[in-house]
């Protein structure tokens, strides 16, 4: 799971836009006197967008505005609103006729962006402001320990301002929750505690309470310590970084986790959208949203349905290989509970763990060439997920590295609990999270010289996500699932993607609860009780968002057979996945057209 394929529904949302903006100017390839009033325009507007996310200047690396944090309010959204309004008014004046088809496929990709987020601007309070996969309560922790480096007193400065600055953001953050609970709509009991939990733990340590350092005040401690600072400023910066995590910032949480728990109270246990004002319909929008495809939930979860039975029908024969005596269901206990499939729950388990991951890695690195025509340049490294977000964090996920190149992209792994990370499934959750996967995906993309940059850094589930588990079966087909027991390791991750067809709409559209939602892939899954009450809380809170995994997949496999076909001898795998990857994220109709053309150009070099 990519970092920015989480998000608000939009599949080019508001954050990619102000995330993407670089300093350097754009190098989409100016054709006609057209398509550089359309690159100005584009390029106008990131900058803008960028000027109004001082953390999203941090995530690129810029140094601009890193003592403050973006504005969360409501009266901001609004001004967002009417931005768009007139951008997209602005757009329409463009001659689509004189431009180039670089320049008409991005002037088409922003029209329907635009048109997606005015339509569904009146939905922005269905949007759970925080839940236990994200929202302003783990984006300040992330943005300060992983964007926001010390390297001068200016940048500690910028990092105590922004301390401070936590208690007007979480103020804001909870006007938010209370606009959105004003219209009943607030997210089921149990998501509180997921919550409200990491916020807590933020406050534990010095120079709060408890033993040892507070995961902030550590960060800060050792970012100061390796500065190029004298012995007088760095005390003077850490009794005042100390004033500011015992001043706003606590307050600020503290704020936060009182509301949070009077809302509790509040809160019932009815876990689909179905419950929230004109619910339904809202969940046909996120479905469209994130598979990009005119879905409807009955059809999604049938071929939900179709797809389970076909991958247990590949398990079975995997378990057939293995000389296994029994039924898929006791296959599936005896993957859950046989000790050799898993590291010790131990410092040295969780070496061994990464240890493991890291020879995969270079496995795939030195064999990526044989995929790929073209290969971004930044590397990509294994890391554990921080102690502090462990609890709350999902099993895996990948982080963009930041476009100054100042450090690598990086694969996440969780290892809080090492039964909940068999090794079988360690290649096919690298692959998908590193490379071939969501690494090469969005590098190439953000690397990308020749479009414009909201297509560069657009946030598509539909088709990162499906790349990523795409780029799952691609090292099957390499030979490199190296016995029956990684190969069912790929099935059970396909498997889990193929249920999330079935359960997400079972929650959200046929008013499954969530204990009805769990007992199903207890039934259907071989991961434990446990990872499944995890994995349905998530699609409990995300809405259509698991969907696009499977969706996605089943597109990009089905237009690679065409294209085999179609091409016969002249089809070259390197050449599709260039051609796939070249123009950046892609709503899946407008993937679709770009292989037909391909193939219709003979399957030329991208």
């Amino acid at each position: 799971m990519s970092s920015g394929s989480i998000g608000r529904r939009h599949f080019i949302g508001s954050t990619a836009l102000a995330g993407a903006a670089l300093i350097a100017p754009p190098a989409f390839a100016i054709e006609t006197g057209e398509d550089a009033r359309l690159d100005a325009f584009f390029e106008r507007i990131f900058q803008r967008s960028l000027d109004r996310s001082p953390t999203r200047q941090s995530v690129l690396g810029i140094r601009r505005d890193q003592d403050k944090w973006d504005d969360v309010s409501e009266a901001r959204e609004l001004e967002d609103y009417r931005l768009r309004q007139r951008d997209h008014a602005e757009l329409q004046e463009f001659d689509v006729a004189k431009l180039s088809p670089q320049a008409r496929l991005s002037h088409r990709m922003f029209a329907l962006q635009s048109e997606r987020a005015l339509r569904d601007f009146k939905w922005r309070h269905h949007d759970y402001v925080m839940t236990q996969m994200g929202g302003v309560h783990t984006r300040v922790p992330s943005t300060l320990t992983n964007s926001h480096p010390i390297a001068t007193r200016a940048d500690a400065e910028a990092y105590i301002k922004r301390l401070a600055g936590v208690e007007p953001l979480m103020a804001q953050a909870v006007a938010r929750l209370r606009a959105q609970e004003a219209r009943g709509i607030r997210p089921p009991r149990f998501v509180y505690g997921l919550v409200i939990e990491p916020c807590v733990n933020l406050l534990k340590g010095a120079p709060f309470e408890g033993e040892g350092d507070s995961p902030i005040f550590a960060d800060f401690k050792t970012k100061l310590a390796a500065a190029d600072l004298s012995d007088a400023d760095r005390a003077d910066l850490l009794a005042r970084g100390t004033a500011a995590l015992t001043g706003g910032f606590a307050a600020g949480y503290r704020a936060l986790v009182a509301h949070l728990r009077a809302a509790e109270a509040q809160a019932d246990g009815v876990d689909g959208v179905w419950k929230l004002p004109d619910g339904e319909a809202y969940y046909e929008v996120q479905l469209e949203s994130y598979t990009t495809l005119p879905r409807k939930a009955a059809d999604v979860h049938a071929l939900g349905l179709r797809e389970v039975a076909a991958i247990h029908d590949a398990m079975r024969a995997i378990m057939r290989r293995t000389g296994f005596d029994g039924d898929l269901q006791a296959f599936f206990a005896s993957m859950r509970t046989d000790p050799r499939f898993y590291h010790p729950d131990s410092d040295a388990g969780r070496a061994a763990y990464l240890a493991e991951a890291n020879a995969l890695l270079d496995e795939i690195r030195a064999r990526q060439g044989e995929l790929f025509g073209h290969l971004p340049k930044a590397p990509v490294e294994v890391r554990a997920i921080e102690a502090w977000r462990e609890k709350s964090a999902p099993k895996a996920h990948y982080r963009n590295p930041p476009q100054d190149g100042s450090a690598p992209g990086i694969f996440y792994i969780n290892l809080a609990d090492m039964q909940a990370q068999p090794r079988y499934q360690l290649a096919a959750t690298l692959y998908h999270e590193a490379i071939p996967g969501h690494h090469i995906e969005t590098c190439i993309a953000h690397e990308m010289e020749g479009i414009p940059k909201f297509r560069r850094f657009a946030s598509i589930a539909a088709f990162s996500e499906g790349w990523g588990l795409y780029s799952e079966l691609l090292p099957k087909e390499m030979g490199l699932y190296a016995d029956p027991y990684s190969d069912f390791g790929r099935l059970s991750l396909s498997l889990m993607r193929a249920c999330r067809l079935v359960v997400d709409t079972g929650i959200h559209a046929m008013r499954w609860t969530r204990e009805q939602a769990v007992a199903w892939l207890d039934a259907n899954m071989p991961s434990s009780h446990y990872d499944n009450q995890r994995e349905i809380d998530r699609y409990i809170v995300l809405p259509g968002q698991a969907t696009a995994y499977y969706i996605g997949m089943q597109t990009i496999v089905a237009l690679r057979a065409r294209a085999r076909e179609k091409l016969g001898d002249r089809f070259d795998l390197r050449r599709f996945h260039d051609v796939a990857l070249g123009a950046g994220p892609l709503p899946l109709p407008l993937l679709e057209e770009r292989i037909d053309n391909w193939i219709a150009d003979g399957g030329a070099a991208a």
